[in-house]
């Protein structure tokens, strides 16, 4: 089988491992994995830092070579949310509870190009210690690390109404 996947990658957490290991499960050794990956311009769109395509792509290859897949993957560029899935020869996407969407959203789209539907299939979103899904943006707060582990937050020193005082004063 063919699988595609996409996304960001920034940073590579667990549910982004996840989504992953999916789709070379379900391409088998015999198939391929295309992997998505968001170009600087189209990263550049979330309302968090982002690293450069270059250290995202280092990233994802370190993974990818971590799982020691015998199926054939590559990674291509995207700069929008379809990539080459409205015109490639694939069988299936490999998307996020998040992300269902626009898997939906692909079929759609593919069936008014004369293209046929590809099989969705949909990860359940990896949680966090605290029962939220981990996510880059949650991760860029501080608030939980890669593997959904919480971080303690320092608490902030509250200022007294005598030290607002001395403040004005």
């Amino acid at each position: 089988m063919k699988i595609m996947v996409g996304g960001t990658f920034d940073p590579l957490h667990d549910g982004h491992r996840l989504l992953i290991r999916r789709a070379f499960d379900l391409a088998t050794p015999e198939g391929t994995v295309i992997i998505g990956l968001t170009s600087d311009s189209f990263a550049n769109r979330k309302s968090h830092p982002i690293h450069s395509y270059a250290d995202r792509y280092r990233d994802l290859v370190s993974f990818i070579r971590s799982l020691e897949p015998e199926t054939t993957w590559e990674i291509e560029e995207l700069h929008d949310q379809y990539g080459s899935t409205l015109d490639a020869d694939f069988d299936a996407l490999v998307v996020s509870e998040e992300t269902f969407p626009v898997g939906k959203n692909i079929n759609q789209k593919r069936r008014e190009r004369g293209k046929p539907c590809v099989e969705i299939h949909m990860i359940r979103c990896v949680l966090a210690e605290d029962g939220r899904w981990i996510s880059s943006t949650r991760i860029w707060r501080g608030e939980i690390d890669t593997h959904g582990r919480l971080i303690q937050q320092q608490p902030q020193k509250e200022e007294s109404s005598d030290d607002m005082r001395r403040d004005v004063g």
